[in-house]
Parts: structure tokens; C-alpha cells; sequence
């Protein structure tokens, strides 16, 4: 299926929508910025989760094409997540989030990603509907390294922003055509070995970091 046909049901995916004919109309009136609105509006989504990231993801791929309008939405996206992580995680210094950080149910939490390290957090974040904006926080609060967190936070969007440009914004999308299932499918597992594999290369050069001598 060619671009210009997917971009057709992409935009009859939100046409019906107030809020999506609005966020296409917003993007299109300020195209003279470049860039920027379609980047500008998933980092905010990581700040204010209320927001309708899929309607964005949609919207940069109707007005900027599927291939720039997935990478100006993952862009965003993964700027906003990460600047959310490192804040929180720099924000353990106060003792009001240090209490939410040592609460049973969170340390429940925080030790299994603790414990499994890229995977959960990378297959919990190429879902659509997975509280990303939780995700962020839950990570922030882990031993986690910040290079585990990006290579999750990278990897992970970049699946769920294809998922949905590629396939639609409903779960029933998958269903009726089980060719983009499959793709969506096969990105999962390959970006999951990826994944794997730089986290492995990433823990054995700390390791001989801290084996050498002083």
C-alpha cells in the first residue's frame, strides 16, 4: 500500500473528530514555523498526559508525510520523556517525592524493572494505550542508567509512533488487516533484540569501567 493511500485513512481515521480537524488546521496554519509545531506538541503531551498523543501522531503524518511526521513525533515525544525522566530523577533531593519513591506498591514496581532492566520498559512502551507518562516517572525512580532509559524511551516510541501511523489508532485496526499486524509484529522483536544487544554492550563496558584500577 502506497504512502498517499495510507495518508487517506489516516486522515479519515480523525476527520470526524473536532479535536483532530483542529491539531490539523493548528499545524497547517503555522507550516511557516517548519518543523517545529509537529515536534512542539508530542513534547508537551509528556508533560501534560491528558493530551491526545495519537491524535498528534496522526496529524504530523497528515501534514508532513508519513516518514517526516513519524520522525517529528518521535522526535518530540522522546525529547519530552526524557526531560520528564531526568527531572524527576533529579528531584529525588526533596523528601515529598522521596516518600512517594519508597512507598511499598512503588518499590514493588521499581524492583521488578530493576530486576528485568530494557525489556518490560521497552515492550510497555510500544503499546499505544500504556500510561507512558507513568512509565516515565516509575523509570526515573529505578536504578535504571540513564542509557537503559533512552534506549528504551528510543526504541519503544519509535515502535508505538510507527504502530499507529502505519496501522491506525484503534486496536481493532490490527485486527482487520493482519499484514500491518505482522510488520508492527516484526518491529517489536527487532528492535527488542536490538535493544537487548546495545544494553548488553552497555552493562560490560561499566563492568570494565569499574574493574579498572584507580
Amino acid at each position: 500500500m502506497n504512502e498517499e493511500s495510507n495518508l487517506e485513512e489516516l486522515h479519515d481515521l480523525i476527520s470526524d473528530s473536532v479535536i483532530g480537524n483542529f491539531i490539523i488546521q493548528l499545524l497547517e496554519f503555522y507550516g511557516s514555523f517548519g518543523p517545529l509545531p509537529g515536534i512542539l506538541l508530542p513534547f508537551i503531551e509528556a508533560f501534560i498526559p491528558i493530551l491526545p498523543i495519537i491524535v498528534f501522531i496522526l496529524a504530523n503524518s497528515i501534514v508532513y508525510g508519513l516518514v517526516m511526521g513519524f520522525l517529528y513525533s518521535w522526535i518530540g515525544s522522546l525529547a519530552g520523556a526524557i526531560l520528564v525522566f531526568v527531572l524527576v530523577r533529579k528531584s529525588e533531593r526533596f523528601r515529598w517525592v522521596r516518600r512517594i519513591k519508597y512507598q511499598r506498591h512503588i518499590q514493588k514496581i521499581t524492583s521488578f524493572f530493576d530486576r528485568r532492566g530494557f525489556g518490560p520498559l521497552f515492550l510497555l512502551l510500544c503499546f499505544p494505550f500504556s500510561p507512558s507518562a507513568l512509565l516515565n516517572v516509575v523509570a526515573a525512580f529505578t536504578k535504571m542508567s540513564i542509557q537503559q532509559v533512552i534506549l528504551a524511551l528510543a526504541l519503544g516510541k519509535a515502535v508505538m509512533i510507527f504502530s499507529v501511523s502505519y496501522v491506525g489508532d484503534s486496536i481493532t485496526s490490527f485486527a482487520e488487516d493482519p499484514i500491518r499486524t505482522i510488520i508492527v509484529g516484526v518491529a517489536i522483536g527487532l528492535f527488542w533484540f536490538v535493544g537487548k544487544f546495545i544494553e548488553q554492550r552497555i552493562k560490560t563496558t561499566a563492568d570494565r569501567e569499574d574493574g579498572q584500577p584507580y
